[in-house]
């Protein structure tokens, strides 16, 4: 049975409560994600910022459930991921979350149409449904007259395009983003945040970014910042008191 992903408002749309992650090199223990607690309410746009091996992606991928933690708790939309079996998560990637990855992962045979369609291919929905409501999501991101181009005929802030198009035609509630504009100059890569910043507003879904960038992570609606697995700042926190003082 699919999860079915709560989009109540008043649950969070993510939830970790003392997650810890170690992996092993060899013999030796690394500890990437340390003891982290994090609330990310429906609809917001929190980008997760630090510097390589800070345990930005780490976070990211036990979210998606690419990686099972080592001790405590992991939610998406009231649903715990510990109840859930592989085949369990990959039916939750497949049709309640979308993700983008910094390198696009398109399939070089596919054109942009067929990739965008391919999510929902594998879901179980019919050839002409699923076309037709991948020609609608490439349209929503600005790129109609490109249906019929394969990767190697896009340019790269055209790929990232298709690849948010992709994430958003199963109509998710959470969209996962590592580094998305990593790849990317600077003025695609402004257009490729924007236009994510444009579906949280717009769509009220919610974001998890990954990101090294200040620049990025300003176009979030809260930043937390991960130092050595753990937060080391979150500035709705210090919003709150901040507000607090004041009151």
């Amino acid at each position: 049975m699919e999860p079915t992903i709560d989009t109540d408002p008043a649950g969070p749309a993510v939830a970790l409560t003392g997650v810890t992650k170690v992996y092993r090199r060899g013999s030796r223990p690394v500890t990437a994600v340390r003891d982290l607690t994090l609330r990310v309410p429906c609809g917001e746009f929190v980008t997760l910022m630090g510097p390589s091996g800070s345990g930005k992606t780490s976070v990211l991928n036990l979210v998606a459930g690419l990686d099972r933690p080592t001790r405590g708790d992991i939610t998406v939309g009231g649903v715990a991921l510990a109840a859930l079996d592989d085949d369990a998560l990959t039916a939750m990637r497949r049709t309640r979350v979308g993700m983008v990855f910094q390198f696009f992962n398109l399939l070089p045979e596919l054109t942009a149409l067929e990739n965008v369609a391919f999510p929902l291919r594998i879901a179980g929905v019919r050839r002409r449904a699923a076309l037709d409501r991948a020609r609608e999501a490439l349209a929503q991101v600005g790129l109609a007259a490109r249906t019929d181009h394969r990767p190697d005929e896009l340019s790269g802030g055209e790929m990232q395009r298709t690849a948010i198009a992709r994430a958003l035609v199963i109509e998710p509630a959470l969209v996962l983003a590592d580094e998305p504009t990593g790849n990317l100059d600077s003025h695609a890569g402004d257009e490729i945040l924007a236009l994510l910043a444009q579906c949280n507003r717009e769509r009220g879904v919610t974001i998890l970014l990954v990101t090294h960038s200040e620049h990025a992570a300003r176009y979030g609606t809260r930043v937390v910042t991960l130092q050595d697995g753990t937060i080391a700042r979150d500035d709705a926190v210090l919003r709150s008191l901040r507000s607090g003082e004041r009151s």
